[in-house]
């Protein structure tokens, strides 16, 4: 398993060591021991699962303190673009972004901590996503920032992404009060 650090402190893209053979293939999609060596106190207590046709767009979703949450997220099938925004204040990356393409084929994931509001587009048709949380879902604590906040500056790759109405309703980034 390779942990490859990026700009932005505490995200981490982990590429696992996949055996293959005529049969199918093998890897291990975590492991406590390799992560914690780069955040000690990581302890995961909930996994999500979703699925979506191609064009579908979830986020930029977060969890306010005390119920926020770190996130180790991968693609079981299809492809996304998947991206994490430092919302902590004092980090020296504020509003700065990385977007990386997870897909079932290269089995590449991201550790997203908590302080990051995060989403993701779908690029293919039954797309299965799955993502193991820090801290379990707490409905009051939700918060959002919008998707195509010009101050963020994420290239999404698509024009017209279906949205919830969550989506649809959250704050732009230069109207954001961060609450890390």
């Amino acid at each position: 398993m390779k942990v490859i650090t990026t700009d932005i402190e505490g995200l981490l893209i982990i590429e696992p060591t996949v055996y293959g053979d005529e049969r199918g293939y093998f890897y291990e999609s975590f492991r406590s021991d390799v992560l914690q060596d780069f955040d000690p106190k990581l302890d995961f207590v909930q996994d999500n699962q979703s699925y979506s046709h191609k064009g579908i767009l979830r986020g930029l979703h977060f969890q306010k303190d005390p119920y926020a949450q770190g996130k180790l997220v991968r693609v079981i099938h299809g492809a996304v673009l998947d991206v994490a925004v430092d919302i902590r204040k004092a980090s020296k990356t504020y509003g700065k972004h990385v977007s990386v393409r997870l897909d079932g084929d290269s089995k590449r994931m991201l550790y997203v901590p908590h302080g990051f509001a995060h989403g993701f587009v779908t690029l293919e048709d039954n797309t299965l996503f799955l993502y193991k949380c820090t801290n379990y879902y707490h409905k009051k604590s939700e918060g959002s920032v919008k998707w195509d906040s010009p101050a963020l500056g994420i290239d999404w790759g698509i024009e017209n992404p279906v949205l919830s109405s969550k989506d649809l309703d959250a704050p732009m980034f230069s109207d954001f009060i961060s609450p890390f």
